[in-house]
Formats: C-alpha cells, structure tokens, sequence
C-alpha cells in the first residue's frame, strides 16, 4: 500500500498518482448520464436493425417454449412504437414512482433537521471506546437519508477524533467509509432498495413476466452487511488508518480549527425524542396492517398454495409506508423545533425535496426509452440467451460466475458513479442472462451492490470528493486527493474481501436474500436457436 508522504500528498510520480489520474482522465471524458442514456438509445436502434430477425427459443416457467427474434425499431410499426409509446416509457420506468414517494419523506425529514440531529445524537451517546465503531455504523445507516451522511456525518467524524486527540483525518475516513463503502447496506429499507429492485423487476420480466422483485429482495443480507462493515470499518481505522496516520498537530490546519461537536440543545433532544416516539406508535399502527389474515396487506394464503407469499401486498406498499414513517416524525419535530410553523412551510419543504429530484426525473424520462426499446426489440432476452449459452458452452457458471460479475461492476463504478444510472444499463443484460445461467435476479442485484460498494471510497469520480478534500484540509492544509485515497484504500480492499466472502457463505449455505427472495432461478433453461 502507496503511504502518503509527510506533505499530506502522494508523490507526483507515484504509481497510484498515475494510475488515479488515468482513471480520472477517462471518467471525465465520459458524457453527462442523460446524455450517456440517449446515447445508449440510439446505440439500441441501430443493434435492431443490424440484428434483425435472429431469433431464439425461451423455455417459460411453466414449461412451454416461446420463440423471440430481434425486431428493428427503424421498420414502420417501430417508428409508430417509438413516437407512441415515450410517454408511457417515461411514466412506465419501474423506479420513477418508488424513489419519489420515498424521497418525499425523506427530503421533508432532511429539510427539518429532523435526520441530522438523530445522526448526532447517535454519535455523541456513545462510549469513547465505541465511538469508531458507532461513527462508521452511522456512516452505514445515514443512507437511509440520501447523500445526508456526506455532508453531516464525515465533517463530525473528523471534528469528534480531533477532540478525542486522535487524528481527525482518521475520523473522517471512518465516517467516509460507513457512508460511501457501505452505501447499499442498512437495517431499514432506503430509497436505493425500491430504484434497484424495480430495475431488476423490469429486466427480470425479459424472460419471466410473472416474477416479482420487491424492495425488501436483500434485505436479509443487507443486514448482516450492515454488522460486516461496521466490524471491518472499525478495525482498519484502529489497525491500519490511524498507526497509517500517526500523531497530529492543530499546526497542520494552518490556522484555528473546530474540535469540538456541536451539541443538541434540550429543546432539539426533547423534540427528537417525541418525534421517535411518534414513529415507533405509527411503525405500531402499521404492524395491524398484517397481523391477522383478514389485514388489509396480508394475502389469504389456502393450504393448496403454498408458494404464494402472504406478505406480497405489504411489500408492495413498503414506498408508501417508507414515506409516511420518515414524513410524520419530521413534521411532528419540525412543529416541536418551529420550523414548522404552518402547512405552508410543510407544502413548500415537500416542494424542494422534488425539486431536488429534478435532475433525477429527466434523467428517468431518457432511461425510460433505453429500457423500453431494450425490451420491445428483443434484444434483452436474445443477449440473455445468447450470453447464457456461451458462457455455459464455457463451463463458467455459479459462484465464479457471480465473482466475474462482481469485479465487472467494481471496476464499472470507478468510471460511472450513479449506482443507479449504471444498474439502468447493466440490469437489462445482466439479469435476464444471469437468470438463463440458474442465478435469481435478487442474487445478481445484491452482487452489484457489493461491487458498486466497495469502490465507491476510491473512485476520484465520487461527486463528494471534492468538498470531502475540504474537509480534510480543516486539519491538514498539505492534504489532496492522493492523501484521502491513500487513507481510503485499505477500507476498499477491506470490504471487498469480507463482503465478497459473506456473499459466497451466503450462497453455500444456500439462504435467502430477503423475504420470499431465494438464490437461485429454478425456470433457468433455454434451447439452441
């Protein structure tokens, strides 16, 4: 590992210099992700034509065997499709619903300060010898509430640490890796688990339009990620980070710093704390919603069918419950704090959350089109079979399979750092290919998030880098970007070899990934074209 030098900077002719800026080079040539999707677009329409009419067969679940060949979009009805169709591409695009519902809670929670104190709270009750521990554990749980963590939990991490007489770059590495490196693990549902798993839901149904991928399809493994980076966050800061680091001087800030975090008021604590309470009575109500056969979300299940999930209507309806648990104990805090003081501040709180989502929604309206021309040519389920056919002709199946896949989605977020934009395109491939090979959409989706994961701390693509750099010159004015990747890259290789052995323990042992979620596709087969 490339050690950074005293000057806080790696060595301009460092091997991890070069290497980083070649990285950066290519990033940065690549288009804006709206424009990287109209591009995919039109790359589609000019596949269909050249493929057109090759055809293959698709063995269903039931048994029976349909044959699906490659239509151009260019022909008459493609070009009446396409001019019909983009409106209902756009409202059709599987995570467009979900992740506004979602982030509407969310945003008003954000707006209120509602998520902010809770974080601080969490981090200032804690024993000093938890305090590492409970900072990346933070770090993990803050994606509940978007980028929050970036901006709240990494500049407290450093102040807490430089408090503590502990070098706050340590502590600001350790919250920087419980937010970005464990980005897809938390114990509740976040708005990254209804935008993937409508994604996967919409290219599984390439090859079985009956199967359904909720946003709970990981949660199990999720979980017990959360647990795994917490354990392995702590202990590369304390084993590797700090003794990396060593001792630290206010002088290397240049100038007067803050170490000391800034406490809640009793008024804030009081109010978070009725806020709480207020959540847990409503998570109370909503568990009726379930308890008994006849509830309104549980599925009357007879003893003749007994691969029908009972709880598919809750999981159905997890967004608009998500939403309702974040927005309900924000308004009652932000009346509590007199943020809120009327309806008005509440409607127009809302208002910017959607207006934040904004980029979000024309990016969804392009992303929409590549899924649908995707689909509606048949390009997805010939590359499905196609690819499954040669990659069994190879013998390459399984647990090796799933590890290719993962290090192909670890190298891809070093270029493309929206977790989202890039399952956009890699689940229409991906997925119904991964299916036709035996493996569940949910075992292809939670292999991504750990690849997508366990870079996101090293990419110089990461749109936090730069105010994160800032932070870090708080303490240190010599620091740069080869410091910040020089602390973070034990983190990376870290995660990456504990997350990677969990997912193969987890796919030996043969457990589910979440509720109703199994490993492996059973309808997996396909014929010769």
């Amino acid at each position: 590992m490339t050690q950074p030098s005293t000057s806080g900077e790696l060595p301009k002719d460092g091997r991890m210099s070069r290497w980083l800026k070649r990285i950066a080079d290519i990033g940065n040539r690549l288009p804006d992700p709206l424009t990287f999707f109209v591009l995919l677009a039109l790359a589609v329409v000019a596949a269909s034509i050249v493929f057109d009419g090759i055809a293959v067969d698709v063995v269903q679940r039931d048994g029976s065997t349909q044959t699906k060949a490659v239509e151009s979009l260019l022909s008459v009805d493609g070009i009446r499709w396409m001019l019909l169709s983009a409106i209902d591409n756009f409202i059709g695009f599987a995570p467009l619903g979900p992740v506004l519902v979602v982030m509407l809670g969310i945003g008003v929670a954000e707006r209120t300060g509602f998520i902010t104190i809770g974080l601080r709270m969490l981090i200032q009750s804690v024993p000093k010898s938890l305090i590492t521990s409970t900072l990346v554990f933070a770090g993990v749980m803050s994606s509940m509430a978007a980028d929050a963590g970036y901006v709240v939990l990494v500049p407290l991490g450093a102040v807490l640490f430089a408090g503590l007489g502990r070098h706050p770059l340590a502590g600001l590495a350790a919250a920087f890796a419980g937010v970005s490196g464990g980005f897809s693990a938390n114990l509740l549902i976040t708005g990254l688990d209804p935008m993937l798993a409508r994604l996967t839901d919409q290219a599984a149904h390439t090859i079985d339009p009956a199967y359904s991928v909720t946003a709970v399809s990981n949660y199990y493994f999720m979980v017990v990620s959360t647990v795994l980076v917490t354990v392995v966050g702590t202990w590369v800061t304390t084993k590797i980070v700090e003794p990396m680091l060593g001792d630290w001087s206010p002088k290397e800030a240049g100038g007067e710093v803050d170490t000391d975090a800034k406490e809640p008021t009793a008024k804030e604590k009081r109010a978070f704390m009725v806020s709480m309470a207020t959540g847990a009575i409503l998570a109370g109500a909503m568990s009726l919603l379930i308890a008994f056969p006849e509830a309104p979300l549980r599925e009357a299940v007879g003893p003749d069918e007994p691969g029908v999930n009972m709880l598919a209507p809750f999981f159905e309806a997890i967004e608009l419950l998500i939403m309702v648990l974040f927005l309900v104990p924000a308004i009652v805090y932000g009346v509590l704090t007199k943020k809120i003081k009327n309806d008005k501040d509440v409607a127009e709180m809302a208002g910017e959350a959607m207006g934040a989502m904004g980029v979000y929604i024309a990016l969804a309206f392009v992303a929409g089109q590549f899924v649908a021309y995707f689909n509606h040519s048949n390009l997805g389920v010939v590359t499905a079979v196609k690819g499954a056919q040669f990659l069994e002709a190879m013998n390459f199946t399984g647990i090796p399979l799933l590890l290719s896949f993962l290090v192909v989605s670890a190298l891809m977020n070093l270029f493309v750092g929206s977790a989202s934009a890039k399952w956009a395109f890699m689940a229409p491939i991906f997925v119904p290919m991964m299916m036709m090979m035996g493996l569940s959409p949910e075992t292809v989706q939670a292999t991504y998030r750990v690849g997508d994961s366990i870079t996101n701390i090293i990419t110089p693509l990461m749109p936090y880098l730069p105010i994160i750099i800032v932070f870090a010159q708080k303490y240190d004015k010599k620091a740069g970007l080869g410091t910040l990747i020089a602390a973070m890259l034990p983190y990376s290789i870290a995660f990456g070899i504990a997350w990677t052995l969990l997912l193969v323990g987890w796919m030996l042992l043969g457990l589910p990934l979440g509720p109703g979620a199994e490993l492996f596709y059973e309808a997996a087969a396909n014929a010769a074209p």
